[in-house]
């Protein structure tokens, strides 16, 4: 028998819920890119900065002394006890028994859902929306409905009614993304006090990511965007998502937290020990620094990320057919121009032939088609040449 005529071994697949899950269509842009000069990357979500020193000495430090071995699982506590001051200051009381650190904003995000939702379990989300909260609870059997935001005169706005009542009784989670990846809309307080009053009423969790909660420009007297710990109590069906990487410039070190009842904190402590074990102990002394030191710097970001938004809208508002509006949150702007009914084609083309780097609306979900997402978080003479290049491709194509 030759080895041609031996039966051959079934291929092994992914469970269907993970074959399923959409991949992301800006690393699809990214990869377009590979092998191009001069491209001028606007697609992922950080700034062109890095992160400041105070913070990667006290990273330093830790690695120097030794800080190289297992934590508990819920974090070191010292950084628990500073972020439970941290958002105690922002938010009203807070103790260390609500506070677990994570590894990455986005872990905590599933572990948030996996301490809820479970297989056939009705989750709602609130769109556009970055893809991971969206296909978390997907990875978990959960059944997603979405609620999209609308766009107008006003920039996105939602329709308050229409989320009231996609959130019915048979609902076991809503999340929410405010101030919104792509989309920079920002929840309203009152919307957020109605929402709040009817998941009570209902059971229903709430899962709030808040990672952009300090890039708010709608108030400058405002240290933070609206959020749901001003008006939850701690022991109620709200568990709040956050991460070191937009306020700190942390995205490379992995590091967030989570704010939830502290019913929860043992069992939450289980799943972390099976996901990740813990946070590094390096990366979480970096984490105090910012948090104990990082004040200043945080404040003083807003207020330049609000400067590179108000050049950045006024530059694309030049351009013909653009359509873009000053969000009051994040760091994009999520804007309409010609060709962005196909938003990916549209992108692998800025990057063929101008080199010029955005997310296509499509990779936020089918209610993001016709815009693309551009993050501003960078010098603004790197805003003025990505303008002029969107400039000379729009000129190309008849824009």
């Amino acid at each position: 028998m030759s080895e041609s005529d031996l039966p051959k071994p079934l291929l092994s697949n992914a469970r269907d819920a993970v074959r399923a899950l959409r991949p992301s269509q800006i690393r699809e842009v990214a990869n377009a890119g590979f092998g191009i000069a001069d491209v001028l990357p606007f697609w992922f979500g950080e700034s062109d900065r890095v992160t400041p020193q105070f913070i990667r000495d006290a990273a330093s430090n830790a690695l120097a002394t030794g800080a190289t071995f297992y934590t508990h699982n819920l974090g070191i506590a010292p950084l628990r006890e500073a972020l439970a001051g941290y958002v105690s200051s922002l938010h009203g009381p807070t103790t260390v028994d609500n506070i677990a650190v994570t590894s990455a904003g986005v872990n905590a995000l599933m572990l948030a859902a996996q301490l809820v939702v479970g297989a056939g379990d009705r989750v709602v989300a609130v769109t556009p929306l970055w893809p991971n909260l969206v296909e978390i609870p997907k990875i978990l059997g959960a059944h997603v409905e979405t609620v999209a935001l609308g766009y107008g005169a006003q920039g996105w706005t939602l329709d308050l009614d229409r989320l009231l009542a996609a959130l019915t009784p048979q609902t076991k989670l809503l999340m929410l993304n405010s101030p919104n990846n792509p989309t920079g809309w920002v929840m309203s307080r009152d919307q957020q006090r109605t929402v709040l009053e009817h998941c009570r009423r209902h059971g229903i969790w709430i899962v709030a990511d808040e990672v952009y909660e300090r890039l708010y420009y709608a108030d400058p007297a405002a240290r933070t965007a609206p959020s749901f710990l001003d008006l939850a109590a701690r022991d109620e069906h709200v568990i709040c998502v956050n991460s070191f990487s937009k306020a700190w410039l942390m995205t490379g070190w992995r590091l967030g937290w989570i704010v939830a009842p502290a019913a929860l904190m043992d069992d939450l402590a289980k799943l972390v020990e099976y996901n990740t074990s813990c946070a590094p102990a390096f990366v979480q002394q970096a984490g105090i620094a910012a948090v104990q030191q990082g004040e200043g710097f945080a404040q003083e970001l807003a207020g330049e990320l609000r400067g590179a938004r108000d050049h950045l809208v006024q530059a694309l508002g030049a351009l013909p057919g653009v359509d873009v509006k000053a969000p009051p949150g994040a760091m994009y702007v999520f804007f309409s121009l010609p060709g962005a009914a196909r938003s990916l084609e549209l992108c692998k083309a800025l990057v063929r032939e101008v080199g010029l780097g955005l997310a296509p609306g499509s990779a936020f979900g089918p209610e993001g088609e016709g815009f693309v997402r551009w993050c501003y978080a960078c010098d603004p003479h790197r805003l003025d040449a990505g303008v002029e290049r969107l400039q000379r491709f729009l000129s190309q194509h008849g824009g």
